[in-house]
């Protein structure tokens, strides 16, 4: 820490329990339940973790780990923390980002972790810490703010991220919008009050009355647009396989990304991947989400009202927790809903788009909208797939 952070000590602002502020806090913090439950590990704004990592900011959180902005104090560099909770075992992810590391040729879009170490928890218990560059908000939380052009650009660089993987036998499994983040403005340079002159100061609830260690719940930060860049990275690798291995949970969340056979007995894929890369990439193109549903019997709905029936060698495979098979999805009969079909989000969301940008956009949707995984296009073909790179040439791409 440098002498002008120690004489300007800046650790945010506490919130009052009576004010709109404190409400922001509890509805975007994690639950505190989980800080009462010694899951979560706590931490304080300014607080230094192994004599290295300042704590700056808060990034987010998901069900097993926090992610907090911290400076490297020996690199002089900002990077993300990601604490797992108590006993939670981060080895796989680790695992897995080695083979990433080690096998994929080129990893400039992919984030991948730089130094692991560990905290003393409750009782005895341990929190695994992943070290990772520092990016920007996920596709999720920054999307219809961008261009077209750069929407477009990020699709084609996601692409190939993901070739990079599969080309290395890997297979992502959990493909899905806030697996992809933006780049950000870097602000290494600059002491934490210039940080939160452009981040906005931390707006945080006390938690020193939590029995074993203080801490404070705070509202994650929210990067201003000027400050994202125009490069996307892909991460969140902790369910990535070894493509031909076979798990116990086959379907994916949100469902809305998941691949209909693995509704079908059927392992994640490569394929299965590709599937979720479209999904992605038409929320780029349109503004909106491909298909909509919450997983199961509402999902397959969807997709059998968009792209037509199922197809009949499924049927009797169908298997999710809390519905049954319905014989009339995969009634080869059945036509889509003309109002439910992928060309009928051009007259709602794209009315500009001219007829011969339609069948490119149409085509390319069909190549991995493709309900057999062995028909389904690959990274690999979809970059070189001539109707892909005519479409994204219109954007510059």
């Amino acid at each position: 820490m440098s002498l002008h952070d120690i004489c300007t000590s800046d650790y945010g602002d506490f919130v009052d329990s009576d004010t709109d502020d404190y409400d922001e806090v509890e509805f975007y913090a994690e639950p505190l339940q989980r800080y009462r439950e010694f899951l979560y590990y706590p931490i304080c704004i300014g607080e230094v973790l192994v004599q290295r990592y300042r704590i700056v900011h808060k990034l987010g959180h998901g069900g097993f780990s926090t992610v907090w902005m911290a400076h490297d104090i020996h690199e002089k560099r900002d990077v993300a923390l990601k604490i797992l909770i108590s006993g939670q075992d981060g080895s796989y992810e680790q695992l897995m980002q080695n083979k990433i590391i080690q096998a994929v040729q080129d990893t400039s879009h992919l984030i991948t972790y730089q130094a692991t170490f560990y905290l003393p928890g409750h009782e005895g218990t341990q929190h695994q810490v992943l070290v990772f560059p520092l990016r920007g908000p996920n596709l999720v939380t920054c999307l219809r703010e961008k261009s077209l052009a750069t929407r477009m650009s990020a699709a084609r660089q996601l692409l190939v991220a993901l070739k990079g993987l599969h080309d290395a036998r890997i297979v992502h499994r959990d493909l899905n919008k806030a697996a992809v983040m933006w780049d950000i403005i870097s602000l290494d340079q600059y002491d934490t009050a210039i940080k939160y002159q452009y981040l906005g100061r931390p707006k945080k609830v006390d938690l020193s009355w939590l029995p074993w260690k203080p801490g404070e719940l705070v509202r994650p930060m929210k990067v201003p647009q000027n400050m994202i860049g125009e490069k996307v990275y892909l991460g969140d690798f902790g369910m990535a396989i070894q493509a031909g291995t076979s798990v116990n949970c086959k379907p994916q969340s949100p469902a809305i990304f998941c691949a209909p056979e693995r509704y079908h007995n059927i392992d994640p894929s490569c394929a299965s991947d590709m599937w979720s890369y479209m999904c992605i990439f038409v929320s780029l193109y349109f503004g909106c989400e491909a298909f909509y549903g919450s997983g199961g019997k509402h999902t397959m709905s969807v997709w059998v009202n968009s792209l037509g029936p199922l197809p009949e060698q499924w049927k009797g495979y169908y298997s999710y927790y809390d519905s049954k098979s319905d014989d009339a999805w995969y009634d080869q009969s059945r036509e889509p809903q003309p109002l439910m079909t992928l060309a009928s989000n051009f007259e709602r969301m794209r009315p500009e788009v001219n007829e011969t940008e339609r069948n490119l956009a149409l085509e390319v949707f069909a190549k991995a909208f493709c309900y057999v995984p062995e028909y389904r296009i690959t990274a690999a073909q979809l970059l070189e797939d001539a109707s892909f790179k005519a479409l994204l040439k219109i954007y510059g791409c």
